[in-house]
């Protein structure tokens, strides 16, 4: 006989972005190179941050098509990483980014680095966020009303 068992709450998800952690040499055209590979699949970089220290850098991107880009970095040995983002589609970015930023707080989200979007999917600014808790952070931007964006939402 079946046993009626309570429910626990779940989780609420948001929509996840792909993001590539790709390793590059410090040397003039490494991404050129990246991102001509990527053109000519016809994929595009939607956002762009990149660290470098004296030896190496490293690209973090999001793409428009991140299996194929997947695909293309293994084809091509070019070494990355890939981790998943929230991204938030800020419609008045002066009042809103203090709201999402005071939301993440007291949540005890960590925010571990963020950049804009290159496009402005749906016509507004957007930013991606690495966190160290997505589904928290993905829940409680929710919860204050902010409009989460998937992958269909910034690809072309």
């Amino acid at each position: 006989m079946p046993v009626d068992l309570p429910q626990t709450a779940s989780k609420t998800d948001g929509p996840l972005v792909k993001q590539f952690s790709i390793f590059l040499p410090n040397k003039v055209g490494a991404m050129l190179d990246v991102v001509k590979l990527l053109h000519t699949n016809n994929t595009h970089v939607v956002a762009l941050s990149i660290s470098e220290s004296t030896d190496s850098a490293i690209a973090r991107i999001v793409v428009s098509d991140p299996e194929q880009v997947e695909e293309l970095f293994r084809r091509h040995d070019v070494p990355f990483g890939v981790c998943s983002m929230v991204v938030v589609e800020l419609r008045e970015v002066a009042t809103e980014l203090a709201k999402l930023l005071a939301a993440l707080l007291m949540a005890e989200v960590n925010v571990h680095f963020t950049y804009p979007l290159l496009t402005h999917p749906r016509g507004f600014a957007a930013l991606a966020l690495h966190v160290d808790d997505t589904d928290c952070a993905s829940s409680v931007l929710l919860g204050e009303g902010f409009k989460l964006l998937s992958q269909a939402d910034i690809s072309r």
